[in-house]
């Protein structure tokens, strides 16, 4: 995972990056018969860690950047580490879930999969997932957000930003798959809610770097000028995959 993309935003990330439906994670928690303890790989400042918490007994946090996790709440039933997807430090066949939100795209895949097979327990559940473009219900201030991702930010989006557009239909996900229910995922943000959001990209921070502007004090005085002190309802297009792992030994069991 390339955590450097991260670290310089690190308070925007946790303060304005949207949080994913409540019904997502009580569908999670009910396809694991066993809650004892989650993997949230690639935590971030906690997006999902906080929900997992709440119904398992343990959640082991990781993140490839040490500046994501100093924005991190203090959980009882959460252990924070810093480690990456494809070397977690965890042991063997000890997780019944693993977790990655909006973040697999950064991985080597193959390690990581391999990584998964090694932690989780035989029959144990992993489920990736993210959201897509947002789509905001105030066509002016639509407007505007679509021209700063698409125009001022195009040429900055790392290509890996292709998979999250694509729902993740492309990943090679080798694990015997769970039909996901569709989910909803909105919020009601105001203008600063909005430009902050912005501020946490990646791409934004690339565009930074590159030109030694930042782009989004023009773009919060747009949204103010268009919205005032409005919150507005925004929408994005979420997407999960999900799955089980089954060890050699209880594969050979079930062809004998």
């Amino acid at each position: 995972m390339s955590a450097e993309y991260f670290s310089t935003g690190s308070l925007d990330y946790a303060k304005y990056r949207p949080r994913y439906p409540a019904e997502w994670f009580d569908w999670l928690a009910a396809q694991c018969p066993r809650r004892g303890l989650a993997w949230d790989c690639a935590c971030g400042s906690g997006q999902a860690t906080e929900d997992l918490a709440r119904r398992f007994q343990k959640v082991i946090a990781t993140d490839a950047s040490a500046a994501q996790l100093l924005n991190t709440p203090l959980l009882p039933n959460v252990e924070w580490r810093l480690a990456s997807g494809e070397a977690s430090g965890l042991d063997a066949e000890r997780v019944d879930l693993v977790t990655v939100a909006q973040a697999l795209h950064w991985f080597d895949l193959g390690r990581f999969w391999q990584e998964c097979r090694r932690v989780l327990k035989p029959g144990g559940m992993i489920a990736v997932w993210g959201y897509g473009i947002a789509d905001l219900t105030h066509e002016v201030a639509n407007g505007i957000f679509q021209d700063f991702y698409h125009g001022v930010l195009g040429d900055f989006w790392p290509k890996e930003r292709r998979m999250v557009e694509e729902g993740y239909e492309g990943i090679d996900f080798p694990f015997p798959e769970i039909s996901v229910p569709r989910f909803a995922m909105r919020q009601l943000w105001d203008a600063d809610h909005i430009a902050g959001y912005c501020a946490s990209w990646s791409a934004t921070d690339r565009y930074r770097n590159a030109t030694g502007r930042d782009p989004i004090p023009e773009l919060r005085e747009k949204f103010n000028r268009e919205l005032g002190s409005e919150a507005i309802e925004i929408h994005w297009p979420f997407f999960a995959r999900a799955g089980r792992v089954f060890h050699v030994e209880q594969n050979a069991e079930e062809d004998n």
